[in-house]
């Protein structure tokens, strides 16, 4: 019964989040966010996956702030038009926000990288279990991918700004995008990536999680321009 009453109330707070942040999806669309975040609290008691083990703090932290992310992503793909948009989700731990933004935007490729066995074991299996067609894993340092011609890359928490943009770029198209998420703007490590990369950081979105009290912002980082 408690349960049941749980995922009730996951199932509105949910609902809530989306309509806060401008997002339509579909009920099977909300039923596969949940069933993954289900799975993950389940694996986390025996894989570690993640610190944070309340089911209410997880939903937040991480199925609302990786949401957070999708109006301005879905704003730049469809003003760009691109016909097979494919991302690659850097040091993608449990697939944080790989596994949301394959869940909510079907036309888009994901695939998420990270070094850590187990984790791109569980990625794997919520491709299977949620029938995400559009989701891939690679078992792999980034650094030590072959090239690859994505059009973004996105990262949560997963380095310095130089070093996600030294590390992620040459794996993504010339006029592709990198996208961080941090939590301040962290001025420090903007300055360091646009003295010593051929990256800048063209805008700095701030973001709203849904009943989150803290500080979020998603930076949309591009190459320079060469003269």
């Amino acid at each position: 019964m408690h349960q049941k009453m749980q995922e009730i109330s996951n199932f509105k707070k949910l609902e809530q989040a989306c309509h806060e942040l401008l997002i339509h999806l579909t009920e099977r669309q909300r039923e596969q966010l949940l069933d993954y975040l289900s799975q993950l609290l389940k694996w986390n008691q025996t894989y570690n996956l993640t610190s944070i083990r309340d089911p209410e703090q997880a939903l937040i932290q991480h199925i609302f702030d990786s949401l957070a992310i999708i109006p301005g992503l879905q704003s730049y793909l469809s003003k760009e038009s691109l016909e097979h948009p494919s991302i690659l989700d850097v040091g993608s731990g449990a697939g944080l926000p790989g596994v949301v933004i394959a869940i909510v935007l079907p036309h888009v490729t994901v695939t998420c990288v990270d070094p850590v066995e187990k984790k791109i074991s569980f990625i794997r299996q919520m491709a299977g279990v949620l029938k995400l067609t559009n989701l891939n894993t690679t078992h792999s340092r980034v650094e030590d991918l072959s090239q690859s011609d994505c059009d973004l890359a996105t990262s949560r928490a997963f380095a310095s700004l130089e070093d996600f943009a030294k590390l992620t770029g040459p794996r993504i198209k010339q006029n592709g995008v990198l996208l961080a998420m941090k939590g301040k703007e962290p001025l420090d490590e903007i300055s360091a990536l646009e003295q010593n990369t051929e990256w800048f950081v063209e805008r700095t979105e701030q973001l709203k999680v849904p009943k989150l009290n803290a500080k979020r912002c998603l930076l949309w980082i591009k190459r320079k321009k060469t003269s």
